[in-house]
């Protein structure tokens, strides 16, 4: 069986543990694309000294294998800049097309959550979600999650890297941030995660049926 879920958003609205959530809840793969490019960027500035150079990242993006998306250094504020940096290089983004698109065909279902999943990457998918909330919400969750690793992070700073990211990725030419024209929209502000999960299931429930 090949069942495909694209699950798209901003940054802190929740869609990767909704992903993963669902994707234990269905038995399906799940793949967190920003993982991808995090891993770019990451080696990218460790490689430039803190720079990143275009062809670098292009000819990292072309050689990235599981070993360096599965690294427990990729979830810091300044990887997710860099991420955000190398995801507008549009010869970066056609290196690692080929394997979101064959992770997403996979025999069994998969769940694949990033920003261009149901408009680029997977534009037929069964089931797609923008999943948001509010930027107060997005960056309290933000950082509640990197402090304990950063103490000397501040809410604002964190403020600020959501809005720097936001605007880069939905206003970026290639392959913008934004919801597929018939994906269900999830504003989890307001929602309890168990909720949010809930309507996610829902929905692929009701794929399945058709």
């Amino acid at each position: 069986m090949k069942f495909t879920v694209a699950i798209d958003g901003p940054a802190a609205a929740g869609k990767g543990t909704i992903a993963r959530l669902v994707a234990a809840e269905f038995g399906f793969a799940h793949l967190d694309t920003g993982l991808l490019y995090r891993a770019v960027g990451r080696k990218a500035l460790t490689l430039g000294r803190g720079v990143i150079e275009p062809e670098q990242a292009v000819k990292i993006a072309i050689e990235l294998s599981e070993d360096d998306i599965n690294r427990d250094d990729l979830r810091t504020a300044r990887v997710a800049q860099a991420a955000s940096k190398v995801a507008v290089l549009p010869k970066v983004r056609a290196a690692l097309l080929q394997f979101q698109q064959d992770f997403a065909r996979r025999e069994g279902g998969a769940i694949l959550d990033g920003r261009d999943i149901g408009t680029v990457i997977c534009p037929a998918a069964d089931v797609k979600l923008f999943v948001t909330a509010s930027d107060r919400v997005r960056a309290d969750r933000r950082f509640a999650e990197l402090l304990p690793k950063s103490p000397d992070l501040t809410l604002e700073r964190v403020r600020q890297d959501l809005m720097q990211r936001d605007l880069r990725d939905a206003s970026r030419d290639i392959a913008p941030m934004k919801p597929a024209n018939d994906a269900l929209m999830l504003d989890t502000t307001n929602m309890t995660i168990d909720a949010a999960v809930q309507a996610a299931i829902d929905a692929i429930k009701g794929a399945k049926k058709e």
